[in-house]
């Protein structure tokens, strides 16, 4: 499935994705996603950035596990994010690449 990256408020992010059946919150199973993260795809990327304020940068990632589980991420922009952020960027990059190259 092609990913897609969407600019809105992390609240319109969330509030869209649950109602698309997104409502896990995957930020309780960093671990998870950390070592098993060929068990997840990103379908959804949504990037929200504050005016003047980099606290309030963030991604909102809307996610599906094999197991058919579908929920979100919500990560900062900064670099102390944690482990499971850092995954899923680069498993975003990587989407992105290619999608490019198909």
């Amino acid at each position: 499935m092609k990913r897609m990256y969407h600019y809105a408020t992390v609240s319109d992010a969330l509030t869209e994705l649950g109602e698309k059946g997104y409502t896990t919150d995957f930020n309780l199973k960093e671990e998870d996603i950390i070592t098993n993260s060929l068990h997840y795809e990103i379908e959804h990327v949504y990037r929200y950035e504050g005016n003047s304020d980099p606290g309030d940068e963030a991604v909102v990632y809307g996610i599906k596990a094999t197991s058919g589980e579908k929920g979100v991420f919500v990560a900062g922009f900064a670099a102390s994010d944690s482990e499971a952020a850092q995954v899923l960027n680069e498993m975003s990059i990587r989407g992105r690449e290619n999608a490019e190259s198909n």
